[in-house]
């Protein structure tokens, strides 16, 4: 995108005002999307992203400007502006730019965009329409099939030099049903790290369809989750959102570094049932939060967060770690080239535990079985959450009974970690979308069958 003699003077122009540290982050993004409604091919839509963002440190100061004009005068331009903006100084700097290539972890087999729309749309319609005919209660599908090819390049006065290119595939089917007068709505939305050849071992579009209509037609026809605090049973895949939102952002360096998260200052303490284990990893081949190197070109890590309840590391990027005093864990992720970065989960899930799931549920004499999760929203500072069960059952007696809709699990995320007493044997993972200060990003959930000793579960 960017040749390294060009970079090597932006650079130079980026440190010039005394900056202790400078880079440039480049790229060229084209995301296409096809999505159907009623029956029909709604819209197909391309949108490429392409510019640069030069980021600069002196000390604990960081300033971050961008630019869509990539050309040399562009991008001098913009380092510039940044150089004036961290304040007033000088400082001559040559510096050598040394190309390092960090392999590919994720091969592609199929690029997306060499697919014709026709073949992406015969995909799409399997799901569409396996959701549609599922059952006559069914009222409306929507269906979008999307491919993200993303090309970065990372450039730094520390000498670096780097490109990644991240191709990602992702089909989502939501559908919604009607019993009595009453809608309810089902989704699934599985991606991978991935080219089209996804959908011949990974991921099977009529599946996805019958998944989404099948959560729809049941929790239409589900009475209403009683409140109470009750023993909880999350199910394996997405429901691993609830450690995501609850735990995983107060372990970001964003929010550590500052001293505003619930676990701040407290490396080597237990901070959960000695039954959990708890990773972020970026090296899980073609998982959908899988990167090869961040957004500032550190290699992507298997990090343990928590060990066998004892919190063990945070998420860290460059400038939060200079406030923290510890390297970069590879957690650097910004959603484009305009945001600036900062500490972000990739793949993050926790790890299969010694229960056997029929015990999890067996133990239970009354509670809720959280099947499925849906979305929520979390305060990293206090830990305080609130979540949707997008797919709930009454457990009575040690067996799952009748589905029950309107349930949502409210806690905070300290205590629900420390009340995780039974962790069962069938990890999976689960695909999202997570926002925060550096953007919309891609990002893995997980976690096998888990139980929950007492939480709080909203309803009627």
């Amino acid at each position: 995108m960017i040749s390294r003699e060009v970079c090597a003077r932006v650079l130079a122009k980026a440190v010039s005002t005394g900056a202790d540290y400078a880079e440039i982050f480049a790229e060229h993004s084209v995301n296409h999307s096809i999505a159907m409604i009623a029956n029909k091919v709604e819209n197909v839509n391309d949108a490429v992203v392409a510019g640069a963002g030069i980021r600069v440190f002196k000390g604990l100061r960081s300033v971050m400007a961008s630019t869509v004009d990539t050309t040399e005068e562009g991008l001098l331009r913009c380092a510039e502006k940044a150089a004036d903006a961290l304040g007033q100084g000088s400082a001559e700097i040559t510096i050598d730019l040394r190309e390092r290539l960090f392999g590919d972890i994720h091969p592609i087999k199929i690029v997306p965009a060499t697919v014709p729309n026709a073949e992406k749309v015969r995909i799409l319609k399997d799901g569409y329409f396996a959701a549609k005919e599922y059952s006559d209660c069914i009222k409306q599908v929507t269906g979008t099939l999307l491919d993200i090819d993303h090309n970065i390049l990372i450039a730094t006065s520390e000498g670096l030099y780097a490109q990644d290119r991240q191709i990602r595939t992702r089909i989502a089917i939501n559908a919604v049903a009607e019993k009595n007068g009453e809608t309810q709505t089902g989704f699934f939305g599985p991606g991978r790290r991935m080219g089209m050849e996804m959908f011949e071992h990974e991921v099977n579009a009529h599946d996805v369809g019958v998944k989404a209509a099948e959560q729809a037609v049941i929790m239409a026809g589900a009475g209403y989750c009683p409140a109470g605090v009750m023993p909880v049973a999350i199910g394996n895949g997405f429901g691993g959102v609830i450690f995501h939102e609850a735990c995983g952002h107060s372990l970001e360096a964003s929010s550590v570094a500052y001293g505003t998260s619930q676990f701040a200052g407290k490396l080597g303490q237990q901070i959960a049932n000695p039954k959990v284990t708890a990773i972020d990893d970026g090296t899980i081949p073609n998982a959908w939060g899988s990167i090869n190197i961040d957004d500032e070109g550190t290699p992507a890590r298997r990090n343990v967060l928590i060990e066998n309840g004892i919190l063990k590391t945070y998420m860290i990027d460059k400038f939060n770690g200079r406030r923290m005093g510890m390297e970069s864990t590879g957690s650097a992720r910004r959603q484009d080239y305009s945001y600036t970065t900062t500490s972000r989960m990739t793949n993050t899930f926790i790890a299969e535990g010694p229960d056997d799931n029929d015990e999890i549920i067996s133990s239970m004499e009354y509670g809720l079985f959280a099947k499925s999760m849906g979305g929520g929203s979390v305060n990293p500072t206090t830990g305080e959450f609130n979540f949707a069960v997008s797919e709930g059952y009454i457990v009575r007696n040690g067996k799952i009974c009748e589905p029950v809709r309107g349930a949502s699990l409210v806690g905070k995320g300290s205590d629900v970690i420390m009340n995780i007493d039974m962790v069962g044997k069938n990890l999976d993972l689960g695909t999202g979308m997570c926002g925060a200060s550096s953007g919309s990003i891609p990002t893995t959930v997980g976690e096998p069958l888990i139980r929950v000793s007492k939480i709080t579960v909203g309803g009627r």
